[in-house]
């Protein structure tokens, strides 16, 4: 006699981090997963990002480049003070402290400024912390800003967010550019005053290229 060893449940949809509340847009990350963040405007996706949800955010960045995020500047999107920074002194230590951080689920959202796109095998490996890391509350999201067209493998998302700003207006393009359950998307983002959330101006319903 046959037995059904699949049913036709679906998964059950994860909690996602909002970035507008927009009705015409669906600008959303998946929590329990790992987002990628391309774009000379990525570290400011990022703080939007944190803007968007409660509790302390985790920043991981290597310790050997020189930039460093500037609270005057972080105050235009979040509160610096809720920011905790994560020197690594070797390489190695990047992608180890970022599952470590998704793992251990103290922080809603692990942010990790990397010089190179990771490659699938630990990026596969963030993927289970983040969910480990939510069996107990809410699980935490994990970003990885990526330099230049980004290209980080397994990733549930790749987002890139670049400056189009037009005098006194802060303009940012950003491009959805690929997500495992949406399709690619652009839209144009506002905001009004240094410290306010960002607005929807002109969503489009045209669909970008990723590159190659």
């Amino acid at each position: 006699m046959p037995t059904h060893l699949l049913n036709r449940a679906t998964e059950r949809p994860r909690p996602k981090i909002v970035l507008t509340g927009d009705t015409r847009g669906d600008i959303a990350l998946e929590r329990g997963r790992v987002h990628e963040a391309c774009g000379t405007a990525r570290r400011s996706f990022a703080l939007w990002l944190a803007s968007c949800c409660k509790g302390p955010v985790l920043w991981i960045s290597p310790a050997w480049e020189p930039e460093q995020l500037n609270p005057d500047g972080m105050r235009d999107f979040t509160d610096p003070a809720r920011v905790l920074f994560l020197r690594a002194s070797r390489a190695e230590d990047l992608l180890w402290s970022v599952e470590e951080a998704l793992r251990a689920g103290a922080v809603p959202l692990v942010i990790a400024d990397l010089p190179a796109p990771p490659a699938l095998t630990p990026v596969r490996r963030m993927h289970l912390a983040a969910e480990q890391g939510g069996q107990v509350g809410q699980a935490p999201l994990g970003l990885l800003l990526t330099p230049g067209q980004g290209g980080a493998q397994g990733i549930e998302s790749r987002w890139s967010m670049v400056p189009a700003h037009s005098g006194t207006r802060r303009l940012w393009q950003l491009d959805r550019l690929r997500a495992r359950t949406s399709s690619t998307r652009r839209w144009q983002i506002m905001q009004t005053a240094p410290g306010r959330g960002l607005e929807l101006l002109s969503p489009t319903t045209e669909t970008v290229d990723e590159p190659a």
